[in-house]
């Protein structure tokens, strides 16, 4: 089973994105676990401030790494060398096994430097980043963030071994790797924080990202892959990943920078209000995470292979069919959102030191983060297309300018008494531009139309059906409220439970009754999926069986 399960490939983007979608679920729940039990061991109180403050240089620089040197470059330029129409039982190969050998090696010793450089420089960045921070609280940070600068090197490793299963379209170990990830941060809370306090789940970080390491190392091992120490780090594909990198990483730098900026914002305006602010960030990531990156991750190597084969009319056709099912998805997740934030909060964060002050604050911030969840969700399709066409520049200036217009918007709002949830706010008006920006760039960038007359016919069924969907949770949510006590986490769990599996049926229907193409793909996917066997035909002449 295991074997078999550490083999399984995927050629649908479809089948593909809902393998990931199940494991991303799967993940954020365990995320919603983690985030529960850190508020409520720790309240939105400044130790969680340090926390998630000692987070933030690491975390720029796994971002850095990750996203610039796999989602931008290393999956097509492997893909290139690993030959266009490999199998993928043909194991890796000589070549494509230099290349992955000579960019673990110089990604290695690149991590390695970088984070004796962060271990070094801590005390003199971190004052620069908490600036609402006294001395002693700031001393804990920089602890902290010393400790965290392992987790990059184990990540970034990592997802190189992840880049080679998505390449060979083993997505199912992929996907399970954030999985053991959270489950490391869980164990430290449980087992450590009792006793060491914060330090528990910073033990947790580095646990946890050394299991995704192990599980996606072992994963492309039975995928033909054995790493050796390369001395050749300036390899050709290395250099051509390098070429192709450096706008990402500026890019990413921009938006990385941008969220170090939000949270010094954020520590001048009281104890939790970082937390609040990353909590509600957190739960916003979670429909983003599983609809956006998976069917983003599913459908990069698709669109990879035909933007190397130069046929921009198909990777027309499979992007704007991405978009579709990606829109259907999260409108409905973001009228969600809108209307059960505070049963959201309460339910998932609401426990011990997490009281009802926070939960509001939460909420609110969240509403606003929802805001531009459908914006959030297609970037990471869209900066994928880019790459996959060899334009890292257009997400960069997308990104840069975006950032500045978030800046902007978060001081002018935060000056008007909007505090954490006018951060959040700021945000989501930068992540709306950047998104049309990087659209406009790619119409541009394949000459042609990318099917939008589709893609709004689409988008505006499934805005109809999510219209209903309101409706009925709006209806739901009084009803119920009526029949349960709110005053208690069940009766509030309830309600949102209720109303959430009530609304939903409410969308499905209307979608498929008004003929919207991705409600009956999916029922028709299904129905492929788990239709029973044909049962075979007896021949009685000679007994054979045929089909």
């Amino acid at each position: 089973m295991l074997k078999r399960f550490l083999r399984s490939t995927h050629s649908s983007v479809t089948f593909a994105a809902l393998l990931i979608g199940i494991a991303s679920l799967l993940s954020r729940l365990m995320g919603v676990i983690r985030d529960r039990l850190l508020s409520g061991t720790f309240g939105a109180s400044r130790d969680l401030d340090i926390y998630y403050a000692a987070f933030r240089v690491p975390d720029l620089v796994y971002n850095l790494v990750v996203g610039g040197v796999i989602t931008a470059a290393f999956i097509p330029v492997f893909t290139q060398y690993l030959g266009r129409h490999a199998s993928p039982d043909d194991g890796v190969g000589e070549e494509a096994s230099k290349l992955a050998d000579a960019l673990i090696s110089a990604l290695g010793l690149l991590l390695v430097v970088g984070g004796l450089a962060g271990v070094l420089l801590a005390p003199w960045f971190v004052p620069k980043i908490t600036p609402g921070f006294n001395e002693a609280d700031a001393y804990r940070v920089t602890q902290l963030t010393r400790l965290m600068f392992l987790s990059p090197f184990f990540l970034g490793l990592s997802n190189v071994y992840g880049g080679i299963l998505q390449t060979k379209r083993r997505f199912a170990v992929y996907a399970l790797a954030p999985i053991l990830y959270n489950v490391g941060i869980i164990g430290g809370t449980l087992l450590l924080a009792p006793r060491y306090g914060i330090m528990g789940p910073t033990v947790g970080v580095i646990a946890g990202s050394f299991l995704h390491l192990s599980v996606q190392m072992y994963a492309a091992w039975r995928a033909g892959y054995r790493w050796s120490l390369s001395r050749d780090i300036a390899h050709a594909g290395v250099r051509k990943i390098g070429r192709l990198t450096l706008p990402r990483l500026v890019s990413l730098g921009a938006a990385q920078a941008n969220l170090l900026i939000l949270t010094s914002i954020a520590s001048t305006l009281g104890a939790g209000s970082i937390s609040v602010f990353t909590l509600a960030n957190n739960l916003q990531l979670f429909p983003t995470g599983i609809i956006g990156v998976s069917f983003a991750v599913a459908a990069f190597p698709a669109i990879s292979e035909l933007a190397a084969q130069h046929k921009k009319e198909e990777f027309g056709l499979a992007l704007a069919r991405t978009v579709k099912n990606i829109l259907f998805l999260i409108i409905p997740a973001t009228v969600g959102i809108l209307l059960l934030r505070a049963q959201i909060v309460r339910v998932v964060l609401g426990t011990g030191r997490f009281d009802w002050g926070d939960t509001i604050a939460t909420a609110d911030a969240l509403a606003f983060f929802g805001v531009s969840l459908f914006a959030q969700a297609l970037w990471p399709l869209l900066a994928r297309a880019c790459f996959a066409l060899g334009d890292a520049m257009s997400p960069l200036w997308a990104v840069i300018a975006g950032v500045a217009i978030e800046r902007l918007a978060a001081w002018q709002l935060v000056q008007h008494g909007f505090s954490t949830p006018g951060l959040a706010l700021a945000f989501s008006i930068g992540s709306i531009f950047t998104t049309v920006w990087v659209w406009s760039s790619l119409r541009h960038a394949v000459g042609r139309s990318l099917g939008e007359a589709g893609i709004i016919k689409s988008a505006a069924l499934t805005s109809v059906a999510a219209l209903f969907m309101a409706g009925a949770m709006q209806g739901a949510k009084i009803v119920i409220a009526g029949m349960v006590d709110m005053r208690t986490g069940a009766g509030i769990f309830t309600q949102g439970l209720g109303a959430g599996v009530i609304g939903i049926a409410v969308f499905a229907s209307a979608a498929f009754i008004m003929g919207s193409e991705e409600a009956r793909s999916v029922v028709a996917m299904y129905s492929r999926r788990f239709a029973p066997a044909p049962v075979p035909e007896v021949h009685v002449e000679d007994g054979s069986i045929g089909a």
